[in-house]
């Protein structure tokens, strides 16, 4: 297993993090999983042997139960040095106060979720989703309670926008409140928005970049081609959307025959793409089988080469939005590392051009 740090912190997490929201198969969730305690055991060990020292879950999956099973499959005992990041802000309940980022919400929900978690800490806790409703300085502020009491180790946020994230380091700057170390982002072959202001504000402010659904709920593995699609999606789960299916089915295409050059998955390949990627610290991968989760943590050791990285690049590039083209066609001389070369096609790590 590799191990990185995770943005400007001391802290390291493994290239791959082990997601659960797959765990207790509640309303919604039993179209990504129903993975039940016996089989979450065997999971988290397999898990863990291989070298994943973070578990990520959230409040909200199945109701709790994700957080529940983890806190009964770890017997209340933390194994090694594993590491549990939990996250607040969507709605668990039918109460006016049940959603949201106020203080009122993110205390009581982060002393739900210790309990269900049997532990004293949660050691990264995201703010799910942006909240435009509350301030941010009741929001940073209530953080920053939980850090101090000792409940909560380090923060980030997941499904931001760049001023968002920016919004919240200021107050949290200007206030002397913990910052964000990390950021958990949708970031695969096939989506790549976060090329044009996520990765860019990650690297420039030092954050950790974690991914979920790294392989687009399994349209990036390579099991699924043109007309054959069986994945959660066709049982009515509507993460990642997908605007262009040929786009799609000519990055799988690509993904496919890399893979089958290399005679391993395609997930093994969409996964090492994003190890690659500036910024990407770790890949939040699930499973509904052990063999699952042997195959991506095996993409920890892959390797793409230089040709095949710009294959990839070239199928699933995205187009030059604006300023973008601008800054790709004026600016590029004075790129600096955080300035993420969208122009760069085919380029290894597509960074900023250096003349």
């Amino acid at each position: 297993m590799e191990y990185r740090y995770l943005g400007r912190s001391g802290l390291k997490v493994s290239a791959i993090t082990m997601g659960t929201m797959t765990f207790g198969g509640g309303g919604a969730f039993a179209a990504a999983g129903t993975t039940q305690l016996a089989e979450a055991r065997r999971f988290i060990d397999l898990c863990i042997d291989s070298g994943v020292n973070l578990l990520d879950t959230a409040n909200m999956y199945s109701g709790g139960l994700s957080e529940e099973i983890i806190g009964d499959a770890l017997g209340g005992k933390r194994k090694g040095d594993v590491l549990i990041a939990s996250k607040v802000r969507m709605r668990v309940g039918d109460g006016p106060n049940d959603e949201g980022l106020s203080r009122y919400h993110i205390i009581r929900e982060c002393e739900r979720s210790l309990k269900r978690l049997k532990t004293d800490v949660i050691d990264i806790y995201y703010l799910h989703e942006w909240d435009g409703r509350t301030p941010l300085e009741e929001t940073m502020s209530a953080l920053d309670t939980l850090v101090g009491q000792g409940k909560v180790r380090y923060i980030g946020c997941s499904n931001f926008s760049a001023w968002h994230m920016m919004k919240a380091l200021g107050v949290s700057d200007r206030n002397s409140w913990p910052r964000f170390v990390t950021q958990q982002i949708h970031y695969t072959l096939e989506a790549r928005e976060a090329e044009y202001e996520l990765v860019p504000v990650s690297v420039d402010q030092g954050l950790g970049i974690l991914v979920w659904s790294p392989i687009a709920g399994g349209l990036l593995s390579g099991k699924y081609r043109r007309g054959q699609l069986t994945s959660r999606q066709s049982k009515g789960w509507k993460e990642p959307p997908i605007r262009d299916e040929n786009r799609l089915w000519d990055i799988v295409d690509v993904l496919a025959e890399i893979a089958a050059a290399r005679n391993v998955s395609g997930a093994q390949i969409a996964l090492a793409w994003l190890l690659g990627r500036p910024g990407v610290t770790s890949l939040v991968v699930g499973g509904n089988s052990e063999a699952q989760f042997h195959d991506n943590v095996a993409a920890v050791q892959l390797q793409l080469t230089p040709e095949e990285r710009g294959r990839l690049d070239v199928v699933s590039a995205p187009p030059l939005l604006y300023p973008y083209w601008h800054q790709h066609a004026t600016a590029r001389r004075r790129f600096g590392p955080a300035d993420f070369d969208l122009g760069a096609v085919g380029k290894v790590g597509a960074g900023p051009k250096q003349d």
